[in-house]
């Protein structure tokens, strides 16, 4: 193993010998890279094995855990491992000795396209923090080959580019082709009784596809623990080619059965605006579930044989994330009955209890919901599975009450010609939790307020987390060290040290370290800014940040307005008494939503007549960063100042963003909304910046009507010229009027409240601005986030869902 700076650097040279037959001095950056990515390798898998050394026969009897995603957002992985296997400072001291620097090795490395946003990003904080708790913990995705996709701007629109990761390989990855498993699709169901005068069932005339898996190691904090990610490529069970298409001159027809399997694992999230993306999606989502479940069952019957199912619930825990995996539940079902023989009461028994669920989202789109006739051709035995699922359901409920047709009608997994994915999820598991305590809150309310009636046990809040490990200790390195300096080093597996930072709110000169090590990662950003975006941003500037996925709810819109009402503001008066700032933006507009397009044309073409206004650039910039993703990310959180949290309340199911920016010194102004309302409860008001309408007002609104947006512009003169402006040639030069938003915000009656949110988002910014005026003041504030953050590492949300669901502590 590697202790000290020797035995790195006679590792490296082995390796390099190995691989290239030259010694390290003699290779360039890329093969430096590679040679050290197989010292990492090495290095995880020997303590890997020394760690189930010392555990002995005990580790085939410990719970494991699966977690299926359809995103794991992972982000580079060299930094990570160096830190997490507690070397980071040793290979940085090596790799000088001959003559290199780490960063240059990292700056190698590519971003997996992997996942897209908080969910994504949420799937691989959580199995960082099962291995850095000793959890046995893998992760189950799909290894797409162009991930969402990669962000251009280009006169201020958003082009999408396929995101090719893999051109240069992954290094990390090790392919498994002996553990394939094959996925059945289409077909029919034919019936029949056996001897004893069971029926059984037998899926027939189906295509298959083989899965293949791409492993990639999840190193834990200490090295202690390296648990597995699964990524599912979806391959032709034979390499095949239509000869007699071919011979005709058809070649790329001669080729398509193999290219339609391979576009299965293409595209995360492809447009399902239209049937075919919508039976893509569908078929991505069971592809997932099927090779996922299939491994584990293979496992599970080379550890234990083939006759010890009712202990299963006792050794394996699936949890899956969202509704995208929920076909878990049926899936297993088939494989215990149809596979291995047992009856459905018992089946049914184990798979309620081997299967938990967690909710992300409130919003109706968002709840899956697939047409029957669609699933029951692509999926055959599955549908008649939830089918059956739902017959017993329906047939347990209550028919003695007033209100039956409406709780047979909510909680029913088949509904309206639709299978609903998020009430099959709450039939068939035995948890479902919300991510924060509001969220929680309005799912027993609304959404599975029936559910709730039901089995009010089965709910529970698990408030999200971040890893710390990837978005202090990697993401702030500057901080960090002054942190390690300060209270010593505990807090890296323990974040609730940080609250010892509480005792430095009125220590000048700590404040003044601190504020140092700010101004130190606004440089780092600036740079960035300056030589990929082209645009010059004042460091010394207020940085006034909202990055995340575009979305209505976001509310980029509303961040948009104040910053178009500040620039009328300055036109009128450049010397208004506000200090100067640099807005911050960065997000991806799913491919099919126009009007998060729009958003984004709009905040582009601000930011071109804001920056090139010779008087008003003086005082403020904007900035949109094109394709964000971790590696950018990781710059932006430790440079905010402000961090913009400003959904419509009750829309954001928890948010982590917030989470990211609090713990690296950014004070939120936000909504009372997800996780925010944490944060209010962590800091107080006087630490924090809190607007607009409440998610019960808000919900009053959606119910009970009483919103009127014409009558928010009518009263505001602010709103009735920055409404006008969009349609009336203001933006004329960039290109385009926005009459999408007019409308939306005007003839829609602005569904998410950007107009009546407005005035008390503007006061509440002004507030802050002059917070910032007195920088010892804002200093204090800002430390007070970060020494208040501890409740938002992902190790105290995985100690939760260990202890409270999982049952593996």
């Amino acid at each position: 193993m590697i202790r000290t700076k020797e035995d790195f650097k006679q590792e490296f040279t082995r390796v390099a010998n190995s691989m290239f037959e030259r010694d390290p001095e003699q290779l360039d950056v890329n093969d430096k890279y590679a040679a050290l990515a197989r010292v990492m390798s090495y290095e995880a898998k020997e303590r890997t094995e020394a760690e189930e050394a010392r555990k002995g026969a005990a580790a085939k009897e410990e719970k494991k855990v699966y977690y299926f995603s359809m995103e794991f957002l992972i982000g580079k992985l060299m930094e990570n491992y160096l830190i997490n296997l507690e070397i980071r400072d040793i290979v940085e001291d090596g790799l000088k000795d001959f003559g290199t620097d780490l960063n240059d090795l990292l700056e190698v490395e590519t971003d997996p396209g992997l996942g897209n946003g908080g969910l994504g990003r949420l799937a691989a904080c959580f199995i960082d923090s099962m291995a850095a708790l000793g959890i046995r913990g893998d992760g189950m995705g799909l290894r797409y080959k162009f991930g969402l996709f990669k962000q251009k701007i280009e006169n201020g629109y958003q082009i999408e580019l396929p995101d090719a990761w893999l051109d240069e390989g992954y290094i990390w990855e090790t392919a498994k082709p002996y553990e394939s498993v094959i996925v059945r699709f289409g077909g029919r169901v034919d019936r029949r009784y056996n001897k004893n005068g069971v029926m059984e069932y037998e899926h027939v005339d189906y295509s298959t596809i083989r899965a293949v898996p791409y492993d990639v190691p999840v190193v834990g904090f200490g090295g202690r623990t390296v648990n597995t990610l699964h990524l599912w490529d979806a391959q032709p069970v034979h390499d095949t080619i239509d000869m007699d298409a071919f011979n005709r001159g058809d070649y790329s027809d001669s080729m398509r059965e193999k290219a339609n399997i391979e576009a299965l694992t293409s595209i995360l999230y492809p447009d399902d605006t239209n049937g075919i993306g919508k039976r893509l999606r569908l078929r991505q989502e069971y592809f997932l579930v099927a090779a996922g479940m299939g491994m584990i069952i293979n496992d599970y019957k080379s550890r234990y044989g083939k006759d010890q199912w009712d202990k299963l619930p006792d050794r394996v825990q699936i949890h899956i994330n969202d509704t995208h995996p929920t076909m878990c539940i049926p899936e297993l079902m088939r494989i215990l009955m149809d596979e291995e023989g047992m009856e459905w009461d018992d089946a049914w028994v184990i798979t309620k209890k081997t299967i938990s669920f967690t909710n992300h989202t409130v919003l109706p789109e968002a709840l899956e919901k697939w047409p029957i006739q669609q699933f029951q051709a692509l999926l055959p035995r599955i549908y008649m599975i939830i089918d059956e699922i739902n017959r017993r359901w329906q047939d347990h409920l209550p028919t003695n009450i007033d209100d039956y047709n409406v709780l047979s009608r909510e909680t029913s997994a088949l509904w309206d010609g639709q299978v609903k994915m998020a009430n099959l999820s709450v039939i068939g598991c035995q948890s479902v939790n919300g991510v924060s305590a509001l969220h929680s809150d309005i799912l027993t309310k609304t959404v599975f307020s029936k559910f709730y009636e039901l089995y009010p046990e089965r709910f529970n809040n698990k408030t999200n987390g971040i890893s710390h490990r990837r978005f202090l200790m990697q993401a702030n390195p500057s901080l960090t060290s002054l942190i390690n300096r300060t209270i010593g080093t505990d807090w890296h597996t323990d974040l609730d040290e940080l609250k010892k930072l509480n005792g430095y709110l009125d220590d000048k000169k700590f404040l003044k370290e601190y504020a140092a090590t700010k101004r130190e990662n606004k440089l780092r950003l600036a740079e960035y800014i300056r030589k990929y975006m082209e645009i010059d941003v004042d460091p010394d500037s207020v940085f006034d940040v909202q990055v995340k996925r575009m979305h209505a709810y976001k509310r980029q819109l509303l961040n948009g307005f104040k910053i178009l009402d500040l620039y009328n503001r300055l036109k009128e008066n450049p010397d208004l008494p506000i200090n100067n700032y640099t807005f911050i933006f960065a997000g991806k507009a799913a491919q099919g939503y126009a009007f998060a397009k729009e958003v984004i044309k709009f905040i582009n073409s601000l930011a071109d007549i804001v920056n090139s206004d010779p008087v008003v650039s003086k005082r403020i910039k904007v900035v949109f960063i094109e394709n964000f993703r971790v590696s950018n990310a990781q710059l932006i959180y430790p440079a905010a100042d402000i961090s913009e949290q400003i959904s419509t309340a009750g829309k954001e199911a928890s948010g982590t963003g917030n989470m990211k920016f609090m713990m690296n010194g950014a004070v939120t102004l936000g909504t009372m909304d997800g996780a925010n309302v944490e944060i209010n409860q962590l800091v107080g008001d006087d630490n924090m910046g809190i607007f607009g309408y409440t998610a019960e007002e808000t919900e009053n609104f959606y119910t009970h009507g009483g919103y009127s947006a014409r009558s928010c512009v009518d009263k505001d003169p602010r709103l009735q010229k920055m409404t006008q402006q969009l349609v009336n040639g203001f933006f004329d030069r960039c290109g385009q009027a926005f009459w999408g938003i007019h409308d939306a915000l005007l003839n829609a009656n602005d569904e998410y409240f950007v107009l009546g949110d407005f005035d008390s988002y503007v006061k509440a910014w002004e507030k802050m601005d002059k917070i910032y005026s007195d920088r010892e003041k804002w200093n204090r504030i800002s430390l007070a986030n970060v020494a208040n953050s501890s409740f938002f590492s992902s190790d105290r949300t995985i100690k939760e869902y260990a202890e409270d669901i999982w049952h593996v502590l």
